[in-house]
């Protein structure tokens, strides 16, 4: 059985952090919001979206929130800005007042909670009248290009693995699944587009190693198999990847971001 670990801070960011930075960036230049907003991340990790935000944005404020202990202390670490903050929450019962961010955001995580639907009713709840609600996932079916390479050859050798591939677990991730989630929780406007960032690996190696990390399911299924299976894993790996006549490996990653407005508000 493959247990998803979404812990340690380090492991993750060698494995997706790096490359979630870009789309971060890309992310909140797309929202254009003006500056003096207060910001609400929710389901923070290890802080990069909190990061863009600070960078990018101009906030008054922004504060993380997300169940993990492990990654809150390394966007601690990580994220010193004297606007940040950062603290321990759900995102299907986020543990602040009605109407209080101009801007509610999550980045990478909405997949990953048990009830999205109640997760972005959290994001509506909290955002004030006429602010901004949105979010970004992976493109796992189609264009996040280091995970689909992995698991196109991990079902190859094991069909049952398609269980754990995030492109058939998470039908969220694809521009009607967010479109619809976001019609669902009231909001007006609703708009979803792509996102992407070059993903360069220096070698294979670069591109293997954080798999053996832990952290997400695809390393999680890396970690259980026995040391046979993950080196016909790896050397089918080697054999598909792309290389560059300098033995680097160029792939992309697509991210789908939606946003919506809150123009009514239910009080509960």
């Amino acid at each position: 059985m493959v247990t998803e670990v979404w812990a340690a801070g380090d492991a993750y960011e060698a494995y997706v952090g790096r490359w979630s930075r870009p789309v971060a960036k890309a992310f909140v230049r797309w929202l254009d919001l003006p500056g003096g907003a207060r910001w609400l991340d929710a389901g923070c990790g290890t802080g990069a979206l909190t990061a863009a935000i600070l960078e990018v944005a101009e906030p008054a404020e922004v504060l993380g929130v997300d169940t993990s202990e492990g990654f809150l202390a390394g966007a601690r670490a990580r994220v010193t800005d004297a606007r940040a903050g950062f603290r321990a929450g759900d995102m299907r019962a986020l543990p602040l007042p009605a109407g209080r961010f101009d801007a509610v955001v999550s980045g990478l995580a909405l997949n990953f909670v048990p009830d999205p639907g109640r997760a972005v009713a959290e994001q509506v709840r909290v955002a004030a009248r006429g602010g901004v609600v949105a979010a970004y996932v992976w493109d796992y079916a189609g264009e996040m290009g280091m995970i689909r390479h992995f698991w196109d050859a991990a079902v190859a050798l094991d069909p049952a693995a398609a269980e754990l591939d995030e492109g058939r677990r998470f039908p969220l991730c694809r521009p009607d699944g967010l479109r619809a989630l976001w019609a669902e929780a009231g909001l007006e406007g609703v708009t979803v587009r792509g996102l992407g960032t070059a993903t360069t690996f220096a070698g294979f190696d670069d591109y293997w190693r954080p798999f053996l990390g832990g952290q997400g399911p695809a390393p999680g299924y890396v970690t259980s198999v026995t040391e046979e299976h993950r080196r016909a894993l790896r050397e089918s790996l080697r054999a598909r990847l792309p290389a560059a006549p300098d033995g680097s490996i160029p792939l992309t990653a697509r991210a789908w971001a939606v946003r919506g407005t809150v123009r009514h508000r239910t009080h509960r």
